[in-house]
């Protein structure tokens, strides 16, 4: 059995929490939080851009820590799940590891380039693993559509197209200021950034056009550019749209035998917030024929994060990094991040390097 610390009750923490409980091999064994209210189990005060707000919480087979440090040092934590704003990512995910305990923190990896190489030299040396949270594959749609590129079950990926934007969040004040974020060229899209390299590689270069805001990008059209000269790739993504847009995310891809759509997201805001599918699921075969895929991963608001953390805790018991949880991929994707944030300040193609 995999005992799992997590550190940050926040919306993530609360997700990763509620993920954890139909895990199999695993369970969430202690928490750490320096808010009082939510070690008492009053959650009632978290609240995201998707799925249900917090609530009462039963803790009282569950381990309450107020200071991480205290969580790090109990010997029968296995896994120490790092919930954290981004800016407390460094710290914390090498305090952790430095205490030798296997680590997932939340993407983004971190905000600067030299602490996630930090992260991932560290956890080397110190011969744990070290994987970052990047949910995103494990959406049953966006899952999917790796396998689709991955097998080529439908042929060569021709050309492809995702977005991912929303408007800028109100529901926790980690999250308002955009600028302990790194902007939302990092925050929001370095999902996408880590889904296109988990799927065609990581780019040779990027030519990018954005939104710039106090030094950090808030928006960004990326065309991102690989050895093979007949592959297209492009994404816009950001935290630009006005309230009622609260978020939205979907792809277009193109293979030689195939056309795969998708597209939803949350708008409305109060009573009238509703989850939309503007595109349900849909593949186009060559002969036009149209079919809606059965997918598994439940129903559950918080499935995806099962499907994550699962990976981890098989990770821990094969001794095998998971591709779509690895530490050195989502640096990878940071870097992208910046090689766009160059493109757009000087108007040139820049190498991701």
């Amino acid at each position: 059995m995999v005992r799992i610390g997590i550190i940050g009750i926040g919306f993530m923490g609360m997700a990763h929490f509620e993920g954890a409980r139909k895990l199999k091999g695993a369970k969430v064994t202690a928490i750490s939080t320096r808010d009082s209210k939510k070690l008492a189990g009053d959650w009632s005060s978290i609240e995201g851009n998707f799925g249900p707000r917090g609530s009462q919480v039963d803790l009282s087979k569950i381990k309450q820590y107020s200071d991480y440090h205290d969580l790090l040092a109990d010997p029968d934590i296995d896994l120490v799940d790092i919930c954290l704003p981004t800016q407390m990512h460094e710290q914390v995910a090498l305090d952790s590891i430095r205490a030798g305990k296997h680590t997932l923190v939340e993407k983004p990896i971190a905000i600067d380039l030299k602490a996630a190489n930090k992260m991932v030299k560290a956890a080397e040396k110190a011969g744990v693993q070290f994987m970052v949270a990047q949910v995103l594959p494990f959406f049953p749609e966006f899952q999917f559509a790796v396998e689709c590129v991955r097998s080529n079950k439908y042929g060569k990926l021709l050309a492809a197209h995702f977005r991912r934007v929303m408007a800028p969040p109100k529901w926790s004040e980690n999250i308002e200021d955009f600028q302990k974020l790194g902007g939302w060229g990092i925050d929001l899209h370095i999902h996408d950034n880590h889904l296109i390299s988990l799927m065609c590689g990581v780019p040779t270069k990027v030519t990018s056009r954005g939104i710039e805001n106090k030094g950090f990008i808030n928006h960004v059209h990326t065309v991102y550019d690989y050895d093979d000269p007949n592959l297209a790739v492009s994404c816009v993504s950001g935290g630009i749209a006005t309230r009622g847009l609260e978020f939205a995310h979907g792809y277009e891809l193109y293979f030689e035998d195939a056309t795969v759509l998708f597209g939803a997201g949350t708008m409305g805001v109060g009573k009238n917030k509703e989850w939309v599918v503007s595109q349900p699921l849909t593949l186009i075969s060559k002969n036009g024929q149209l079919k809606h895929p059965k997918l598994k991963g439940g129903d559950a608001w918080c499935a995806a994060f099962t499907l994550e953390l699962q990976a981890a805790v098989d990770a821990l018991q094969s001794g095998e990094e998971p591709e779509a949880l690895s530490g050195a991929l989502a640096r990878d994707a940071l870097k992208i991040c910046y090689a766009e944030a160059k493109s757009i300040q000087t108007g040139r193609s820049i190498p991701v390097k």
